[in-house]
């Protein structure tokens, strides 16, 4: 880093780098200001959609020392760890506007409230359109956001049950088609605009998703009657199955032995309930969506809602490869400054990303990095007459597919005098590892 830099090692060591983050955390909200900017001057980005929801985030450790670090709903299947809960807000290109930090058990829909009114102090008052999942608005603060006085907006998902509340008007209206495999029926209440919609590909998808976790549960159960296992056992059992089956788990209904019973075919029974599956599979792949957005066309609304895979794919690209997960740090100040670190990667990223679609549009951004690792910092030790070593710090010249991807993304490396050194004259040598190369071979 140091040698990146152009300055000395006390400058970019480990610890002082640490220090920094801490320093830069509290400039959070003017890097997201500026970078909001410097978007809309490079890509053209518009910022009046924005795509709402929350994830979390585990520490390892007990973490004692971190307020914020609780127990909650854990999206990562880690309930045995603290947690962070993190709100983020980005377009549908996938810009971040905002995110927010907060205590591992927050509650979904107790956060939305303060992000309105964080993202109109910071950039004002403007038509935005917030698209979210149901959970996360409560009906109070949908309220608010329907006063003529805010013209702020909301496309939200809805739960099914509440096709059941105005079923008659749903079955006399007709459907429309805005896609090739996308249907909807409009319907207007109080001020509001439902949006049922039916996707034929996501019904298929739902379908065959839910028999192939019926049959795994179904093929279990059977084995669990061929080996005929004592009773507590048997409920053991039968709970991890639960587990693994989801609400797939509801259409079986199972029979027990009684307490003082043996396991056996005849006091252990199960069967599929085939007339409440059938109601299920007619009602997967359909969306009910809720707007305050009364005049607009349907076929915009529901491309908008399906956008909200993008918030999904930031997140995984979080977790994934820009390493969010999991947290060491001890003190609250630090885990929130390994947040920041991690967006600003991501910040990163889909910079990198929109250039490529300009310049590169077969090339991925964790394909281009891939590229880029193959150039390597490494130093050439030099062993001098007196026993000492003059050391001099270079990294690898690019392969020619490398520069010609450099060239055509703009990246430039730092000069650097010979000797000048391919990666490929280093077998064995990964990156970040010191080279031993004795004075005659230079």
């Amino acid at each position: 880093m140091d040698e990146l830099m152009g300055t000395g090692f006390e400058v970019a060591e480990k610890d002082r780098l640490y220090r920094c983050l801490d320093r830069v955390l509290e400039h959070k909200q003017e890097l997201f200001i500026y970078l909001k900017q410097k978007w809309a001057d490079l890509f053209g980005a518009d910022f009046d959609v924005l795509l709402y929801d929350l994830t979390s985030t585990y520490f390892e450790g007990e973490i004692e020392q971190n307020p914020k670090a609780r127990r909650g709903y854990s999206r990562d299947g880690r309930p045995d760890c603290v947690q962070l809960v993190i709100a983020l807000v980005v377009t549908p290109d996938g810009f971040p506007l905002a995110y927010e930090v907060m205590n591992g058990n927050t509650a979904d829909n107790s956060t939305l409230r303060e992000f309105l009114a964080k993202i109109e102090t910071a950039y004002g008052k403007a038509r935005r359109v917030w698209v979210m999942d149901r959970g996360i608005p409560s009906e109070a603060v949908l309220q608010e956001m329907r006063a003529p006085e805010r013209q702020t907006f909301y496309l939200v998902g809805t739960p099914k049950s509440r096709i059941n509340q105005h079923e008659k008007k749903w079955l006399d209206l007709p459907w429309q088609k805005v896609r090739d495999s996308v249907e909807v029926k409009l319907y207007e209440h109080e001020g509001e605009l439902y949006v049922l919609a039916k996707s034929g590909g996501r019904q298929a998808k739902e379908n065959a998703m839910r028999r192939k976790r019926l049959a795994r549960l179904l093929r279990k159960l059977r084995a669990m009657r061929r080996s005929q296992p004592q009773r507590d056992q048997l409920l053991m059992r039968i709970g991890a199955a639960k587990k693994e089956a989801g609400r797939a788990f509801g259409f079986v209904k199972i029979q027990i032995p009684g307490k003082n019973e043996e396991v056996r075919r005849d006091t252990f029974t199960f069967h599929t309930e085939k007339a409440k599956l059938k109601a299920a599979e007619q009602r997967d792949g359909h969306y009910l969506l809720r707007s305050n957005l009364t005049g607009e066309d349907p076929a915009v609304l529901w491309t908008r809602y399906v956008q909200l895979t993008q918030i999904e794919s930031v997140f995984r690209s979080l977790k994934s490869e820009l390493g969010i997960r999991p947290i060491y740090h001890q003190l609250e100040h630090r885990a929130d400054a390994h947040v920041l670190i991690a967006f600003l990667a991501y910040c990163l990223q889909v910079t990198l990303k929109n250039r490529l679609m300009r310049h590169a549009p077969g090339l991925t951004p964790l394909s281009v990095l891939e590229k880029l690792s193959t150039i390597q910092m490494v130093d050439v030790w030099i062993p001098m007459l007196d026993g000492r070593n003059l050391v001099l710090p270079r990294h690898t010249q690019p392969e020619p597919d490398v520069q010609a991807l450099m060239e055509q993304v703009g990246i430039t490396l730092p000069p650097q005098p010979p000797p000048r050194i391919k990666s490929s004259q280093l077998p064995g040598v990964g990156t970040n590892q010191s080279a031993l190369l004795e004075g005659t071979a230079i």
